[in-house]
């Protein structure tokens, strides 16, 4: 495995990324301390400014990036960019200038420059702008509703969504299959298989591939 770190480690997907690393040392940069990290996994906590730097100067290997956030809980559109949009390209950018070749970053499903939805048009400007960064390997994951145990305050309207996934998931087929929800641990499963895989050029996983990396 190559030598990773981690941001955005501390959400529902981040922390099954590194439960799936196993004894894979892996580096974690959080703004607050995760609970419950091996011992043989190095902690770095600092604010999301000191963030450049930090990455800059551990030169990982693989950058893999699960930050993610809601417009409610960052408490404005622009807070929400900060977060989605900026701090992920502020760690991709120092990241790829000390040399990281890889990167690996969690999306949404209907990502897209140019569309009418805020969030996903954050997202799809995200993409573009981590793949003009120039890495030799980017993995852009697309997942639909997550599901899963998420630490810190409930959200409503997932929680009432998760409930009726199975029914809502029955009727979508074809290309709408992507839009599927799946669980944070899936995804999980298929970072951690991409972290091993070679190769070159920008790389789109939507539901049905995240499912088969996963198995």
């Amino acid at each position: 495995m190559p030598d990773a770190l981690i941001v955005g480690a501390t959400g529902l997907v981040g922390r099954a990324v590194i439960e799936r690393f196993g004894l894979a040392p892996v580096t974690v940069l959080a703004r607050r301390e995760v609970q419950g990290l091996a011992p043989h996994h190095k902690a770095l906590v600092a604010p999301s400014e000191r963030w450049g730097d930090i990455v800059a100067a551990e030169k990982p290997g693989l950058l893999i990036s699960c930050l993610g956030t809601t417009i409610r809980l960052a408490g404005s559109q622009a807070a929400f960019r900060a977060v989605d949009h900026d701090l992920v390209l502020a760690a991709a950018r120092e990241a790829r200038a000390g040399g990281t070749p890889h990167m690996i970053a969690v999306s949404s499903v209907g990502a897209a420059a140019k569309s009418g939805n805020f969030y996903l048009r954050t997202k799809g400007e995200t993409e573009d702008d981590l793949a003009g960064l120039g890495f030799a390997r980017l993995d852009l994951i697309r997942p639909g509703l997550l599901r899963g145990d998420r630490p810190g305050p409930q959200r409503l309207g997932e929680g009432l969504a998760t409930i009726a996934a199975p029914f809502t998931d029955a009727l979508l087929h074809g290309s709408f299959r992507r839009y599927r929800s799946i669980s944070g641990d899936s995804v999980a499963a298929a970072i951690v298989a991409l972290a091993g895989q070679g190769g070159f050029g920008v790389h789109i996983h939507e539901n049905d591939a995240i499912r088969a990396l996963a198995d």
